[in-house]
């Protein structure tokens, strides 16, 4: 669950970053409800970027404790 919600708040920082440097407004959710600069949009993308990797790394480390090869 953590893998989709993180792939949701990347697409939000990346739409928020994308629409707001190169065309006239942020994109997405988040600006309907917060007046957020750039470097948050980074931020916010990269806040999904590590709830992907922690769910990928918990499921690495779950594979390998029950017996299993972690690729």
């Amino acid at each position: 669950m953590r893998g989709f919600f993180g792939f949701i708040v990347m697409l939000q920082g990346a739409l928020g970053f994308i629409g707001q440097v190169f065309f006239d407004g942020a994109w997405g959710l988040l600006p309907h409800w917060f007046a957020l600069p750039s470097v948050a949009y980074v931020g916010i993308f990269a806040a999904g970027v590590a709830l992907i990797a922690w769910e990928e790394t918990d499921k690495k480390r779950k594979k390998a404790r029950s017996g299993g090869e972690a690729v």
